[in-house]
């Protein structure tokens, strides 16, 4: 009989803040109880709900049982930034782009999963403060950046992709501040209110066939037949078993020193006055992501929560999964640095919530999907695009899973396995990291 038994349970720091903005749910339903399902998907984040909902349309007539450590968008879905981004987005790389034929692939990939979602959220009455397609700016805050932006408008050029070019006073207009010396805007990224997003997905799947048990972290995975999972108060046993737990893949032993485990950092303002509204002017709604790829992403909402400015950056490796308050703190900092550069009109307002993120990486810059053992399928590691490459990859491990053969499948299948980490990766890491954001500058 095979045995595993989970090492680590996900630790997620700080408040979820997009959460916090919704109204009270109800408590969570944990399992408490020794029950069968034809399916079980450990994780309900955007690859575990996807996978779910894929099989929901595959196996209609399948029971299928969701098992999440934590409350639906609590975790690493809830604590993004909400952009859906279609286009090629590689963090790794200096100026998000690629090859051609690559990044045409890639792009038609992305829009697929883009689409899935759009339809979820049509089929469960999201609304478009939770779900659009508004599209997001490239904002370039130096010379440096701007040529960044220029060379992407060039590959965009190449590969047929409509773009409009911002300059320093269509910046302003937008975004209210005179920080940005250029933008590129692509009309093709979905935001989201990831909370709200994965809250109405949840509630929909729960209508169709699927059980969500949250607050159950798995903590054994046994196979004698079919598949065990025990939680704390009951378990789960099904024949097939999709694991979409991103980094924590790690955490049920497989891929060993494959996996890097980054954490990226957030900050969201208090609600605006209206004569801070005024004095910011520009539009109530925007999302920018930066020039460089390490660089500072800047979004405003508005809404039932109010009008507010998040701030995301800083990038650590941390192969723990796990940050202290010390790092929180230093991190709050440079947040607090960035808003007050790009926004001297606002200075009395403050952050009203701080968290982190944990992102999964591979050095080659691949995904996890395959069968791990006899009917245990993993949809994982989603390289920093957990919203697009997650409801991508639950959707091909949901496929492959049933035999639903496919071009994208076959695609994502011949792909290599993660590459091995080298000696001392930590220490290499942080350097590397710390040596990109000194070279991103003002963009930071």
């Amino acid at each position: 009989m095979a045995v595993i038994r989970v090492r680590k349970l996900p630790v997620d720091p700080g408040p979820a803040a997009w959460n916090a903005l919704l109204p009270e749910r109800a408590a969570a339903v944990a399992l408490d109880a020794h029950i069968t399902s034809d399916w079980l998907i450990i994780g309900a984040g955007f690859a575990g709900l996807a996978a779910a909902r894929r099989l929901s349309q595959l196996c209609p007539a399948d029971r299928i049982t969701v098992l999440d450590a934590a409350r639906v968008a609590e975790g690493p879905a809830g604590r993004n930034s909400g952009f859906m981004i279609d286009l090629p987005h590689d963090l790794s790389s200096q100026d998000y782009g690629g090859a051609l034929a690559q990044d045409r692939q890639l792009t038609a990939d992305n829009r697929h999963a883009i689409s899935f979602a759009a339809d979820m959220a049509q089929e469960y009455g999201l609304d478009g403060a939770t779900f659009a397609r508004s599209g997001k700016i490239n904002g370039a805050a130096t010379a440096k950046g701007d040529r960044h932006n220029r060379s992407y408008a060039a590959h965009l050029d190449a590969l047929g992709e409509p773009y409009e070019m911002l300059d320093a006073d269509g910046m302003r207009a937008l975004t209210g501040t005179r920080y940005y010396q250029s933008g590129l805007f692509t009309p093709g990224t979905a935001m989201i209110q990831p909370a709200a997003f994965m809250r109405g997905v949840a509630a929909g799947l729960g209508s169709n066939r699927v059980q969500i048990f949250e607050n159950s972290p798995v903590l054994e995975l046994s196979r004698q037949g079919s598949w065990t999972a025990r939680t704390p108060e009951g378990s789960v046993r099904a024949p097939k078993v999709i694991l979409a737990v991103n980094g924590h893949l790690n955490s049920f032993g497989f891929l060993q020193n494959r996996l890097i485990h980054v954490f990226t950092y957030a900050s969201m303002t208090r609600a605006l006055t209206q004569s801070e509204v005024k004095a910011l002017g520009g539009k109530a709604l925007w999302a920018l992501t930066p020039a460089d790829p390490v660089g500072t992403t800047v979004r405003r909402i508005a809404g039932a929560g109010g009008d507010r400015i998040i701030i995301r950056n800083r990038f650590t490796y941390d192969p723990g999964m796990e940050v202290d308050a010390a790092r929180m703190a230093r991190v709050a900092r440079d947040h607090d640095r960035a808003f007050r550069a790009r926004f001297p009109m606002l200075p009395g307002v403050e952050m009203a919530y701080r968290w982190g993120g944990r992102l999964c990486l591979s050095r080659n810059n691949v995904g996890v999907l395959g069968e791990l053992e006899a009917g245990l399928y993993a949809a994982c590691c989603q390289n920093g695009l957990g919203t697009t490459r997650g409801m991508l990859s639950g959707m091909l491990a949901a496929e492959l899973a049933t035999g639903t053969p496919s071009t994208r499948l076959t695609r994502a299948l011949a792909a290599p396995q993660p590459t091995r980490l080298p000696p001392f990766m930590k220490l290499g890491a942080n350097a590397y990291l710390k040596w990109q954001e000194a070279r991103a500058g003002a963009e930071l």
